[in-house]
């Protein structure tokens, strides 16, 4: 079975991915401002103490969000799903990469070593970045899975807080780990950089394919 296949990326295409793709996370992160959230609690516990008039919610996130929005809708649906299918995906890809990598081909086939160990290496850059999203991650989404399913387990503060750390350090990790690994990410980058920062025009480099593997 041959990996090669033409994908033809219109910028019309291209632009209805991207605003699919926000349009979808503004109705998954915008749903608890819909109602789903712990306001009817917080207004049914404020009048059981006999208290009157709006109720006075304490600014933290797990008084405010619901826990089975974020278990049940955010992780349930949105996280571990597409986390599994896209570690089933990464596995078929590696084995379908190494079989024809393995395979013996006449020389008249072109150079199908080059073009699969190119395709490897791309490949084992993206699961990288899919391994550092599953470990920014899951440990927030495990701790809301405890908040939910055992409310009496008790929750080191310092652990909180590095899970929300490593949440919010995963959007910063992607941009380093393109550029240590992916050629033509990091001369764009460096292009970038020099123009807008340095004030001076990077120079002109001349790609050479050798230098598009990254380091393993």
């Amino acid at each position: 079975m041959s990996l090669r296949y033409k994908t033809v990326v219109t910028p019309r295409r291209a632009a209805v991915a991207i605003a699919g793709c926000w349009l979808l996370s503004f109705v998954v992160g915008l749903t608890p401002m819909f109602g789903w959230n712990n306001l009817s609690s917080v207004q049914r516990a404020w009048e059981a103490n006999g208290s009157v008039g709006e109720p006075v919610i304490k600014c933290e996130f797990e008084k405010v969000i619901s826990m089975e929005y974020m278990v049940y809708f955010n992780f349930f649906v949105w996280v571990l799903p597409p986390l599994l299918l896209m570690v089933l995906i990464y596995l078929e890809v590696f084995y379908l990469i190494r079989r024809q990598l393995n395979k013996k081909v006449s020389a008249s086939a072109g150079d199908p070593q080059k073009y699969y160990g190119k395709e490897l290496r791309i490949a084992k850059s993206l699961a990288l970045i899919l391994l550092l999203f599953a470990l920014s991650w899951l440990p927030l989404h495990i701790l809301n899975c405890i908040t939910l399913f055992c409310p009496s387990c008790h929750k080191p503060s310092l652990l909180i807080y590095i899970a929300i750390f490593l949440t919010h350090g995963n959007s910063a990790m992607n941009p380093i780990v393109y550029a240590f690994r992916i050629q033509k990410f990091r001369v764009t980058f460096l292009k970038i950089w020099n123009d807008h920062f340095c004030g001076q025009p990077a120079p002109p480099k001349d790609e050479d394919p050798q230098e598009e593997r990254p380091d393993d």
